[in-house]
């Protein structure tokens, strides 16, 4: 009794020196706050890994631009994203973990302390250039999607906006980002800059290349804005493999590579090469192939069928430096940017040299990214089956023929490609649930959490279905 006595007289000198209960619930070490800059580098990692991952829950393009296919589970490849629900994951993350971050971090760096006007207004800048990025990313795969009515707490069932004024929205933000940017002034600083360690010279020339990006989508549903556009931006826009939008990962978890994550870590054997691509690079020598995949346990570089279940040690796979821990993953690149001005000049645009030009530059700068030399891209240039004025008469054909090749490993610029160019032709899976898709549908969550918005919305795009075209895509 003595011994409980003295214990409880403790308790009641203990609770005697705390003013009140709840101070018990106070975090003494955790921040009270985010830094701005925390929340940038926050919402580009996300963004970089949910366009890098292999997640056949998340990120399933290699599959649908047949770069890929599977062994065991053959959903994906056959067109079925509802099964796992795919839609649902791309939209949250691009929302949630992106958007929202970028967003609070704006709202936010005009208190940041200890950094000038003028990097601030930098920051702000590149903060909104990655909005925009974004932005156009979910239009891509969607449509029609909540925009000015979106992130807001307070409104919980968002209005969804037309995707050609959002889209207009975004180029004429991408055109005011652009014009505050300071080259002369810092931006980020080093270890905030995932991407150009701090460089807004470099911020500049992407944002310059997104524009290019951006414009070339909307080339056949408005041919002079698109000239306009890409005009304007060639000139300041990549000119060299130096400019790429490349984020680093590194060598140690957890700021490795999401498909070393998929394939190493996880010890997992789902993905294969498809046929589509392994005889594509077959046929013509590529110099890439070995760079791009490693081959089966017989050292034959084969693919799979798209569609069925294929035997992994029968089939080429994704190569040591696609799988490797610290694989960069690129954003934006010189060798889509070079792409784009070839087919600019075809298109009748004065962006300055040749379309050959381009189109050769575009093949040269990706075999070296892969590891390969000058002479291997001197001996594939000069292949009549590759050669620019012999590959084939339909410049879309011979530029989205090799554009697919040069794309590898990212999926959701290939795809935005193949249904903007209509190249190369993809014959169908063995089992597909629908003709070729060209969107997703809307998550589930929208379906039941927002129907009023999400049925107007579905009816403006002309039904909720993964073939309906986009508004860009007319041909």
């Amino acid at each position: 009794m003595k011994k409980l006595l003295i214990f409880s007289i403790s308790a009641l000198s203990l609770t005697a020196c705390t003013k009140s209960i709840y101070d018990y619930n106070e975090q003494t070490k955790a921040a009270s706050a985010v830094p701005a800059p925390a929340l940038f580098s926050n919402a580009v990692r996300n963004l970089s890994d949910v366009l890098t991952s292999s997640n056949v829950n998340t990120n399933v393009y290699r599959l649908v631009v047949q770069h890929w296919t599977t062994t065991t589970y053959t959903d994906e490849p056959n067109y079925d994203f509802f099964t796992r629900n795919i839609p649902q994951r791309w939209w949250q993350i691009m929302y949630k973990d992106v958007l929202a971050d970028l967003k609070e971090c704006k709202r936010l760096l005009p208190t940041s302390v200890g950094v000038t006007a003028a990097v601030k207004s930098n920051q702000i800048a590149i903060t909104g250039i990655m909005e925009v990025y974004t932005w156009s990313i979910l239009v891509g795969t969607f449509g029609d999607i909540p925009y000015t009515k979106a992130l807001d707490i307070n409104n919980l069932f968002p209005e969804y906006d037309n995707a050609k004024t959002v889209y207009e929205n975004l180029l004429t933000r991408l055109d005011a980002e652009i014009a505050a940017l300071n080259p002369a002034e810092k931006g980020f600083e080093t270890n905030q800059d995932l991407v150009y360690g701090g460089s807004t010279a470099q911020w500049l020339k992407f944002a310059n290349a997104l524009k290019i990006r951006m414009a070339m989508l909307i080339a056949d549903v408005d041919g002079p804005r698109a000239k306009a556009a890409v005009e304007a931006a060639s000139a300041n826009a990549f000119s060299s493999a130096a400019d790429n939008a490349q984020f680093k990962y590194q060598s140690a978890t957890p700021n490795n590579n999401p498909i070393w994550t998929d394939l190493v870590q996880s010890k997992r054997q789902d993905f294969i090469a498809s046929a589509t691509l392994v005889d594509k690079l077959n046929a013509l020598s590529d110099p890439r192939l070995k760079q791009y995949l490693a081959p089966n346990d017989n050292g034959k570089y084969i693919g799979g069928i798209n569609g069925s279940t294929n035997t992994y040690s029968s089939y080429a796979r994704a190569s040591s430096k696609v799988i490797a821990i610290d694989a960069p993953s690129l954003l934006l690149d010189y060798v889509e940017t070079e792409f784009y001005r070839a087919e600019a000049i075809e298109r009748g645009y004065a962006v300055g040299g040749t379309a050959a030009e381009h189109y050769n530059n575009a093949i040269r700068a990706s075999i070296k990214y892969w590891g390969g030399t000058d002479a291997d891209a001197d001996t594939y240039l000069l292949r009549p089956d590759v050669a620019y004025l012999t590959a084939s008469p339909n410049w879309k054909e011979k530029i989205g023929t090799q554009k697919w090749i040069a794309l590898y490993n990212r999926g959701y610029e290939a795809w935005t490609e193949v249904r903007r160019l209509d190249f190369p032709v993809l014959a169908p899976p063995t089992s597909p649930k629908s003709t070729y898709p060209t969107r997703y549908t809307y998550p589930t969550n929208e379906q039941t959490l927002n129907n009023k918005n999400y049925t107007k919305a579905a009816a403006a795009i002309g039904g909720d279905k993964v073939d309906v075209k986009l508004f860009w895509d007319k041909f």
